[in-house]
């Protein structure tokens, strides 16, 4: 007779083997590139290293370089105004300067290539008040250019570095500002001797996933003719036709990503500074009035207003001008794409991160517990790369299931996984893990443990302990977690683009679409509905972090 140790020992040992069948899940599409981009079926390292992958590389170099230093500025400088002075619109710039998150870089790009074209609203203005005739009459920078897609990218990006650093500064003491003040230190001492060296980690943390994203980053790029390390996987793949140089080119951009992340943790590790008590007093923020009041007011509009309120005026002008966009054909099938597969992927996604974190946490072994750092990697995969691991095995696998069906029922059923959503949804679950995963981690751990060992005590099992204990101490968290997963479905582009079946369309590719074809009226109205998703995490972030 089996006793109740050995039972509860082979039910731990059931969610250890759960937990570890979610990180195969999650882990093997990057260790599928690495495969391919070694073995493939026909080798052009040698020829992309002596033409095409140095200017890829360097492109990409630059424009990480471009918007980590951007970002930096924009971030820092708008967390300092707002969060250490009061001036006129700083209370509500502290939470619209969040609002830039909800735009996807590529729709602001559309925008931004909209309104400052020669055909553009801005060119045509000038040539018609100063009587210009053409483009041979005046100087106007380049549009479709390197410094115009790290401005795009910066304007979208900044909030991640703006959101750490002013968590930072208002984790400080006020008591060390009040110190510095009688000592002398005026403003920009302030900020260069004692405000910048405390936030130092909140920056680096916040430049290292814009950066991130920089690198993932299609759309943008694309549309201002940015020739990177992504855009070479879609040009070797898709226009070469060469797999394995995708997979080569994928692992690059894998190996770039791990190596940010790497130096990005070192680096806060490094340096790192901790508060003296808990009951220090908080930061009080100085009246600025005036002059300087107003420039502190232009310095924060300026990213609001190109990462925010020049993308939704563009759009929004185009989809009143066009009324009839909003009942063009393909938009309400792509909306109803695109809330079955981030629907369906946002569920599963949190399912998973709950079952893997609360294994992990059970788990006697050290095995369950080393994975969550491991599969927390699938969030610095951009998602070409995440494409090119997903498609290639997954085609294969199709492939040999459909043969099976055939060779059993005598019925061709076609291709099950990637002639439908399945590879789509497959790769947002990998995506965006990390993120689900970091909220429910968070969730468990505002949890007393003695509640689920009353609840074992009671004779609850491990499935009775979440399901009764848990899940309902942690529905907020959950939700929040479904809702922020969903949103990043929505606004994903590259691996829809790669792996979406034939005359499938989601918001994200719809845009994409019409606004490739310069068709930015059609593209307005799935442009806006991609927004107005994301302003709903926005909000959702904004009040958690008041």
């Amino acid at each position: 007779m089996m006793t109740k140790q050995n039972s509860r020992i082979r039910g731990l040992d059931g969610w250890t083997l759960g937990a570890g069948l979610i990180a195969v899940v999650v882990l093997a599409p990057m260790a599928s590139v690495l495969w391919l981009a070694f073995h493939p079926t026909e080798n052009i390292w040698p020829h992309l290293l002596s033409t095409v992958l140095p200017r890829y590389f360097s492109a990409t170099l630059r424009l990480m370089l471009g918007v980590g230093v951007l970002t930096a500025l924009m971030g820092t400088g708008a967390a300092w105004l707002v969060t250490m002075h009061r001036f006129r619109g700083s209370r509500a710039l502290e939470y619209a300067l969040l609002f830039p998150l909800a735009i996807p870089a590529y729709v602001s790009a559309y925008a931004l290539v909209d309104f400052l074209d020669y055909s553009g609203p801005l060119q045509i203005g000038l040539r018609g008040t100063f009587g210009w005739a053409s483009a041979r009459d005046y100087w106007f920078p380049e549009v479709h250019s390197e410094p115009m897609a790290v401005l795009v990218l910066s304007s979208a990006l900044y909030p991640y570095v703006y959101l750490l650093t002013r968590a930072a500064l208002r984790e400080q003491s006020g008591a060390s500002y009040e110190v510095a003040r009688s000592l002398g230190l005026g403003p920009w001492g302030l900020f260069w001797r004692l405000g910048l060296p405390l936030v130092r980690p909140a920056i680096a943390a916040g430049v290292a996933l814009a950066m991130m994203e920089t690198v993932a980053d299609y759309g943008t790029v694309a549309t201002f003719g940015v020739q990177t390390l992504t855009t070479g996987v879609f040009s070797t793949w898709l226009n070469g036709g060469n797999a394995g140089g995708a997979a080569q080119i994928s692992g690059v951009i894998l190996l770039l990503v791990l190596a940010l992340l790497t130096i990005e943790r070192r680096g806060r590790r490094n340096a790192r500074f901790h508060r003296q008590s808990r009951a220090s007093r908080p930061v009080v923020a100085q009246e600025v009035t005036g002059w300087r009041g107003a420039l502190a007011l232009v310095a924060c509009l300026i990213p609001f207003g190109l990462g925010f309120v020049l993308p939704v005026a563009v759009m929004g002008g185009h989809a009143l001008t066009k009324p009839e966009a909003w009942a063009s054909a393909g938009l309400g099938q792509a909306a109803l794409n695109t809330l079955l597969v981030g629907g369906v992927a946002a569920f599963v996604t949190v399912a998973a991160a709950l079952l893997l974190v609360y294994a992990s946490r059970i788990a006697t072994r050290p095995f369950a517990r080393g994975l969550l750092p491991l599969t927390s990697l699938g969030y610095a995969a951009p998602g070409a790369v995440l494409a090119v691991g997903i498609l290639l095995p997954l085609a294969t696998l199709d492939h040999r299931l459909a043969d099976l069906v055939l060779a059993i029922t005598g019925h061709d059923p076609g291709l099950m996984l990637t002639g439908t959503a399945v590879a789509i949804i497959l790769a947002y679950v990998v995506r965006f893990f990390g993120i689900a995963q970091g909220t429910v981690d968070t969730a468990f751990g505002r949890i007393s443990p003695s509640l689920p060992m009353a609840a074992r005590a009671l004779g609850r099992g491990p499935g009775g302990a979440l399901r009764e204990v848990y899940l309902p101490l942690m529905r907020g968290s959950v939700a929040s977690a479904l809702l922020v997963v969903f949103v990043d479905c929505v606004k994903e582009l590259p691996a829809t683009l790669l792996l979406r079946p034939f005359n499938f369309n989601t918001l994200s590719t719809r845009v994409y679409e019409q606004a490739s074809l310069e068709r930015i009226g059609e593209a307005a109205p799935a442009a806006l509905i991609v927004t107005a998703v994301g302003l709903a995490a926005v909000a959702l972030l904004a009040r958690a972090s008041r």
